[in-house]
Parts: C-alpha cells; structure tokens; sequence
C-alpha cells in the first residue's frame, strides 16, 4: 500500500512540474535519488566520440530524447550492483521519449564487459566505449558509476555520483517529469 501511496504522489508531482522548475523535480528525489543533483543551469557536454554498436558517435546524437549516461567499469563492484537497476529503468522507459545508455570507461577488454553483463544478466543496455577515458575526463568523471542525465537538447541537466535505485518509482518520476519538461 506504501508503494502505491508513493507511486501516485511521484505521478502527481511528475506531471505537475512545468518548464524550468526546478523544485517540483527536486521535490521527486527520495531514497537513492536524494543524491542527484540538479543543475540550476543545463550544461553543455563535450564532444568527445565514444564507440558504440554502430560506430562512433557523441553524447549530441542523441538528442531529441531524454538520455541517462552511466560511465562504469567491469572491476566497479558498485557498478555492479547499480547496472541491474538501470536495465529494469530502460525496461520502464521503453517508447517514453527516454533512454538509458553505458559508458564502459578506462580499460573494459571486450571479453571482460561481455562476461560482467552476461553474469549479472542484463541484456537490454547498449554499451558504448572510452577506452582513454577522455569522455569521462572532459565531464569531471572521477569516480564511478557516475550516470548524468541529458535534457532532450543534449545538455546535462542532473548527476548522480555513486550506485542508485534507478529502478525506484523516484528515478522513473524524475525521468517523466524532464521528458515533459522536453515535450
């Protein structure tokens, strides 16, 4: 009954947050999410490529969709244990105008990424490469996971530093209401 309770509350504060207010979003954060930081100003992100299942591309490509960026690393026992909680997001998300992406930052051997999904079974996240990590570099990437989240401009408007429950009713609320921020 107190996830339904809760459910319906982050809904409500969802669809009820306009363009730019910023409050009502921060209003959304509970558990986990308490730690995302909205930024009061969307920041533009650099144009470093990174390989992914067709080529190179950059974070500007996806524009036009709300998109969850997690850098991680196969030896990242937090990444671990975060990477089931984003799948379960991008499950969520499908055909919302969102998306959950990885970023396998630093030293991944292909074989070692293929393995650590295999082991935790995700399936669903396209994982893209920075091998030089000179994407996470140039967004001050120091640790991980770290997942920023992108505005349907590209930009990033929030970051999380450290595992989360991507998974939660929070996470989901606070995705909906920057998709409609977007629309």
């Amino acid at each position: 009954m107190r996830r339904l309770i809760a459910a319906v509350l982050y809904t409500a504060l969802a669809t009820s947050a306009n363009a730019g207010d910023l409050a009502a979003i921060e209003a959304l954060r509970d558990g986990s999410m308490k730690k995302l930081a909205l930024h009061a100003e969307p920041r533009d992100v650099p144009g470093e490529s990174i390989t992914g299942p067709d080529g190179a591309v950059t974070l500007a490509e996806f524009e036009g969709t709300v998109t969850v960026v997690n850098f991680w690393a196969t030896w990242c026992a937090p990444c671990r244990k975060e990477m089931p909680a984003l799948s379960e997001l991008q499950t969520a998300l499908d055909g919302t105008g969102a998306r959950v992406i990885t970023v396998a930052t630093g030293r991944n051997p292909e074989g070692a990424i293929d393995r650590f999904l295999s082991e935790i079974g995700v399936t669903n996240l396209p994982v893209y490469l920075d091998p030089k990590q000179k994407l996470a570099r140039n967004m001050g990437i120091l640790g991980l996971p770290v997942t920023v989240i992108l505005d349907a401009e590209g930009r990033e408007v929030a970051r999380l530093t450290g595992d989360a429950e991507w998974n939660s009713d929070s996470a989901r609320a606070i995705i909906a209401a920057l998709v409609e921020e977007g629309a």
